[in-house]
């Protein structure tokens, strides 16, 4: 196994190497038109805009983006036999455009990998559909949608997976996102380079997740995010992709806090999780901050989740033995710093604290993870590679031994 290993950073050693010719962003850069779709709420990296059709007229338009994740990683934990992993990670296909008028807008996302559909259970839907929403946009500043989409949660779940530094996003967000839901979104937002600029970003959501249609009820979620930058708006859209490609020339920070209260919860982590045997009202609270500054990136963010009583013991229907099941509430933070060469290598490293409270640790184990990465980006981040380390700790607790473990993983990203 140990030579697999040297030969597995060997080989992307190679790859980082022959892709080690200098590209000036400039030349590929596209100036983007009064059109161009740049919806908050549902964010992702766009280098130019993909393949795009508009009919002669100006009635229709439709863009075609896709993105994939090739990746390979070696694992090795103290608790089971090591291991080697090959997996797409994801597979997306986009669609995005206006109908009849560029004010009416949609965007569909459609998914492909196992990661990102999941094991198809009986009775469950499967979970191709990612995005599929319509948006109003009066003017520059108002946008009304209605459709499936993510919830205005904290910065780094907002940011595509497409847009990260790391082949993943932390453990926290893991954790205590909440990520899609279907419901109605208001965004408003004023950005200006050279002055104090913000967002604010509403939505009224069915609280159950992408594609879940079981047991409806009048339950709902409320979400609310504030975002300010003191500093003025970040260069390309900067806030919406980690690290600094567009070597801000002046310090450009952003504050942002995420509010969010899922009343009659039905899964263990609101839009996420496994089904529980009742249901709990959840409170959520995202507090994230971005700072860039020539090549440097500053990312910090604390995640919290609370409910009354998150344990849940009820009687089996079948043997009358008690079966308990629990949400995931507790608190946790990241902290992630990297630097962007000239030359378009980026170094990273990120820690994160991951702390569920001690009633639901049975169920959830606290854990600590320390992760170094080196990115080479070929074409930001639409074509990037990227060799990471990542070590896992999870302390000693009243119902579990300690366990450490850790991986080493490369992967290719690349996409339109």
């Amino acid at each position: 196994m140990r030579h697999f290993l040297a030969g597995f950073i060997m080989a992307a050693g190679f790859l980082f190497a022959g892709f080690s010719q200098p590209v000036l962003a400039q030349e590929s850069e596209r100036v983007l038109r009064d059109l161009e779709i740049r919806i908050p709420s549902l964010p992702h990296y766009s280098f130019g805009r993909g393949l795009g059709l508009t009919t002669p007229d100006s009635t229709y338009q439709v863009n075609i983006r896709f993105r994939m994740q090739n990746r390979a990683t070696f694992q090795t934990f103290s608790d089971r036999d090591d291991s080697v992993e090959a997996v797409v990670r994801r597979l997306r296909l986009r669609f995005d455009g206006f109908v009849g008028d560029p004010r009416f807008l949609y965007a569909i996302q459609l998914s492909f990998s196992p990661g990102d559909v999941g094991a198809i259970q009986p009775g469950e839907n499967i979970n191709i559909i990612r995005d599929a929403v319509f948006y109003y946009r009066p003017d520059a500043h108002w946008s009304f949608g209605f459709g499936q989409t993510k919830l205005p949660g904290n910065r780094q779940r907002v940011n595509s997976s497409g847009a990260l530094q790391l082949t993943d996003r932390s453990v926290n967000n893991a954790a205590f996102t909440i990520d899609r839901d279907y419901g109605v979104f208001a965004n408003y937002g004023r950005e200006d380079q050279n002055r104090f600029s913000y967002n604010l970003r509403t939505a009224i959501s069915t609280g159950d997740g992408r594609n879940y249609t079981r047991n409806p009820d009048t339950d709902l979620a409320y979400t609310a995010r504030l975002e300010l930058m003191p500093l003025g708006a970040f260069l390309k859209n900067g806030t919406m992709f980690e690290g600094d490609l567009a070597r801000e020339q002046t310090p450009k920070l952003l504050l942002g806090g995420t509010v969010h209260y899922n009343m009659g919860a039905k899964r263990a982590q609101g839009q996420l999780g496994s089904d529980t045997s009742a249901k709990r009202d959840l409170r959520v609270i995202h507090l994230d901050a971005m700072l860039k500054y020539q090549g440097w990136a500053l990312m910090a963010a604390w995640m919290s989740r609370q409910t009354d009583d998150p344990v849940i013991a009820l009687p089996d229907g079948d043997t009358g033995a008690v079966r308990e099941t629990a949400y995931l509430v507790g608190t946790g933070y990241d902290l992630q710093l990297s630097y962007l060469f000239p030359s378009d290598y980026e170094l990273i490293a990120r820690y994160s604290s991951h702390n569920p409270e001690k009633e639901v640790r049975p169920f959830f184990r606290p854990r600590e993870q320390f992760s170094a990465g080196i990115t080479r980006y070929v074409w930001e981040h639409a074509l990037k590679l990227q060799l990471e380390l990542t070590h896992d700790r999870f302390p000693r607790t009243d119902f579990a031994d300690a366990r450490e473990g850790t991986y080493v993983r490369f992967q290719i990203e690349i996409g339109i």
